[in-house]
């Protein structure tokens, strides 16, 4: 009922619409979320490796790695969410013509996200850290923000794009 008013009196003075075009406040993107998601799958990768070499048929161990993967799902998924979330609100036109691998990349990384959601292969967990840091250095890029790529201090002690600031 109260949508039908509201549309009766929208209808009846032709109120202009406001649209917005982001989800957040304008200029709080940061790729960080995604990295460190990407960072967390090849650590849950290497949990859950550590664990079966151990006693693969405890009940510890599988429990271990029921939780593992469960973290591995929701960590390569918030990868693609991050990543779509930049890539769809943040990019503008000037940045597909000076970027133009922008679109494959964040394509490959989709692609290598869904990868280590269904296996556990590190190797894929490596793949999708770098295809992240790529994209994290074009993003800074485009803000003019110089990168720097050190060996994060925590396991799986992979390389990482740092805003130089």
């Amino acid at each position: 009922m109260i949508y039908q008013i509201l549309d009766a009196l929208d209808h009846a003075k032709k109120l202009p619409q406001a649209h917005a075009h982001c989800d957040i406040p304008c200029k709080i993107y940061d790729p960080v979320s995604a990295q460190l998601a990407a960072l967390s799958v090849v650590r849950l990768i290497d949990i859950m490796t550590e664990a079966s070499a151990a006693e693969p048929e405890a009940l510890q161990t599988q429990n271990t790695i029921a939780r593992c993967v469960m973290r591995k799902e929701e960590e390569a998924e918030r990868v693609k969410q991050e990543i779509r979330i930049i890539w769809g609100d943040y990019f503008k036109t000037p940045h597909f013509k000076e970027y133009g691998e922008i679109d494959d990349l964040t394509h490959q990384i989709m692609q290598k996200a869904s990868a280590c959601k269904q296996g556990i292969h590190r190797e894929d967990g490596h793949d999708l850290v770098n295809l992240v840091n790529n994209f994290a250095e074009i993003f800074w890029h485009t803000k003019e923000v110089k990168t720097v790529r050190r060996i994060c201090p925590y396991p799986p002690s992979l390389e990482i794009v740092y805003p130089s600031l």
